[in-house]
């Protein structure tokens, strides 16, 4: 399958357009728009102002699609009672968004680009589905049933039509996210941000009003020259080793293995530099702004990384499936873990799975990278469990195992998310066909043949406010 090259390139241009001009309305709302001078309405008003006009300038008409599903979900978040309100919601969202996501293959085949809309819908239906949990946590469940996450992300008191609009469809997160919470969104807006994470983090000092203001410029002045680096890699490595190149004649009939393993490799890295400049932008444009302050990292600096979606070093020096994964898209796993595998009573794993592939879209090259991923990761955690301790006794074995399992890690990732980019199905067959399917038939060997043995740490399920107060009295 081939893209259309005129239609990526309307997006991309309308799509960069649309972030810097965000990056300066962020730079403006922060200092012009500042809690102390403007109320939190003129705040949420420009906010959303500015976010429609963007949704609107990218997407024309298409961008009707997001606003007829944030109205039918702020009708059932008015008129839903508290103990239901979070189902009808996600069903409600998830499947607006599963009808947008068909539309793409059956009628749009594939997506023609400059009518993707799906990015944003794909945000706001996060926002939809954790703002409604949080509100069914604050209304409709006792405290002391919910985990200590969920008490403190709990929403007490419905949004006002405003509040919804401005959390959902604000300027610095409306077109390339991240999904946020909205009692820290609110916390923002209202001025309380930077304070309330000073606070979670004990900040020695007396009085509300004698805590620091820390600056976000030298963490956006950070991420913009990564995101500079991010596009120059994008204008010459990814136009040099586009996708199509797996499916070209030379790769799949006539280069041997070890070169096709190779430059599977390198041209899967050329597919990221694309999601590390959008991300990395996004993020950017939130601190911009004022919001994203995470608090004091361990050697005592101010962190704003409370919305960033990628760790780009641990991601490029991972030594496991499982380390890439939690540095990937990290506030749609944070989503994940929140509104499905905590709260599910039975095979959160699974569901968790199934509603992550829901959430991506109907594709089905983004089900052969799923399940390719779940088999590798089972026989990825069994090689480890059986083998990593022989290699602990010693720096030297240490390293040799950090260096084959990264060398092994890179190598499987590029294998398992080649589908995701190509989407269909034929390209996919044809590139593990050339590949002789030999990280599906190794993992299954592993699986079948080495024994299980049990992880180190088990995962434990999210305490909730009573355990913690039982631990107390103990």
């Amino acid at each position: 399958m081939v893209q259309s090259s005129n239609g990526e390139s309307g997006k991309a241009v309308n799509f960069v357009a649309c972030q810097l001009f965000a990056l300066l309305a962020a730079f403006w709302f922060r200092i012009y728009l500042s809690p102390g001078k403007t109320s939190p309405d003129v705040r949420h008003a420009f906010a959303t102002i500015f976010g429609i006009y963007f949704v609107i300038f990218c997407f024309g008409w298409y961008s009707v699609h997001l606003f007829v599903l944030v109205l039918m979900c702020y009708g059932i978040m008015v008129t839903a009672s508290v103990s239901n309100i979070h189902r009808y919601s996600f069903f409600v969202a998830m499947g607006y968004l599963t009808i947008c996501h068909i539309s793409r293959i059956y009628i749009f085949h594939y997506g023609i680009l400059t009518t993707d809309f799906s990015g944003p819908l794909m945000i706001v239906t996060q926002k939809i589905i954790a703002l409604a949990f949080q509100v069914h946590d604050g209304l409709g469940r006792r405290a002391e049933d919910l985990s200590v996450e969920q008490h403190r992300l709990a929403v007490k008191v419905k949004p006002s039509f405003l509040e919804y609009l401005s959390y959902l469809l604000n300027f610095m997160s409306v077109i390339a996210g991240p999904c946020n919470n909205f009692k820290d969104y609110v916390d923002f807006i209202e001025g309380r941000h930077i304070h309330m994470k000073l606070l979670e983090v004990n900040w020695k000092q007396k009085g509300f009003h004698s805590l620091p203001e820390p600056s976000p410029m030298g963490a956006v002045i950070h991420k913009l020259c990564m995101t500079l680096v991010s596009l120059l890699l994008f204008l010459t490595l990814t136009t040099t080793f586009p996708v199509t190149c797996l499916v070209d004649d030379w790769f799949v009939h006539k280069a041997n293995f070890l070169t096709r393993l190779c430059y599977l490799y390198v041209v899967m890295q050329a597919s990221k530099p694309k999601y590390y400049f959008a991300w990395t932008l996004a993020d950017a444009v939130n601190n911009a702004a004022g919001f994203g302050f995470s608090g004091v990292d361990k050697n005592g600096n101010f962190s704003w990384d409370l919305l960033s979606n990628l760790n780009i070093w641990k991601i490029e020096t991972a030594t496991s499936f499982k380390m890439y994964l939690e540095n990937w898209n990290i506030q749609t796993a944070t989503w994940l873990k929140r509104v499905c595998y905590e709260r599910v009573p039975w095979y959160p794993t699974m569901l968790t799975f199934i509603l992550s592939a829901l959430w991506h879209g109907v594709y089905p090259g983004y089900y052969f990278t799923f399940l390719t991923g779940t088999l590798v990761t089972i026989a990825a955690r069994t090689m480890r469990n059986n083998y990593r301790h022989y290699f602990l006794s010693s720096k030297a074995l240490k390293l040799v195992y950090d260096v084959v399992t990264w060398a092994v890690t890179q190598l499987a990732v590029s294998y398992t998310v080649a589908p995701f980019v190509m989407l269909a199905v034929e390209p996919t067959i044809s590139l593990y066909k050339s590949m002789y399917f030999y990280l599906h038939i190794i993992s299954l060997l592993i699986i079948l043949f080495l024994p299980i043995k049990p992880q180190a740490h088990i995962q434990k399920q999210p305490q909730t406010l009573n355990s913690v107060n039982e631990k107390k009295k103990d």
